[in-house]
């Protein structure tokens, strides 16, 4: 072989190498973003769960306030009316929304409590409520884990050469399930 060919090829080496070590870099983030776009997927299913067991909870703790306060008609009408629109939610947005509606009109409900006593001292309406308690701070939980999922992975692809591969396979930031500002604080019952 001449010089010639041999520093072509020496050129070439070098060229290819160099496609490799970007190529694999590439792929190597592209993977992390999947990865982490995956766990977001994964933890927005577990508020969805949480949130679910909430809804159904509730048709049975109406039940059991009805027994005691049929004329409250309004208020049933209004937990599912915003149960159902929680049920429809398919963003964290609009889950976010319905979850407020839902934790507005809950507590109206609890509130009807105060005003019998019998209901008050009911087992089966302490044990809804407890478990309404418990919901309510599983889904705490579940959101923290989301949205710290989605702050991971909006702080991966917006750094650099990141931001680089998001772009060339259109991914997106993610939004967060916001509390909204009225349902930050958990409906305050007094017995």
């Amino acid at each position: 072989m001449s010089k010639g060919w041999l520093g072509c090829l020496t050129v070439l080496g070098i060229v290819l190498l160099g496609a490799l070590v970007v190529g694999g870099m590439v792929v190597g983030r592209y993977n992390s973003i999947v990865r982490q776009n995956e766990q977001i997927s994964n933890a927005w299913a577990q508020v969805k769960v949480v949130l679910q067991r909430r809804a159904d909870l509730i048709p049975n703790l109406v039940e059991t306030v009805k027994g005691y306060a049929a004329h409250e008609k309004e208020v049933f009408e209004r937990v599912a009316d915003a149960r159902s629109k929680l049920a429809g939610a398919t963003t964290p947005a609009e889950a976010a929304a319905a979850n407020a509606g839902l934790s507005s009109a809950l507590g109206r409900l609890l509130a009807i409590a105060e005003n019998y006593p019998n209901l008050k001292a009911n087992e089966n309406f302490i044990r809804l409520q407890d478990e309404l308690a418990g919901s309510e701070n599983r889904i705490a939980v579940e959101r923290r884990s989301y949205n710290e999922a989605v702050r991971s992975y909006n702080a991966y692809i917006k750094t650099f050469p990141n931001n680089l591969i998001a772009g060339m396979f259109n991914f997106k930031e993610r939004e967060y399930f916001e509390a909204d500002e009225a349902a930050k604080e958990a409906p305050k019952v007094k017995f």
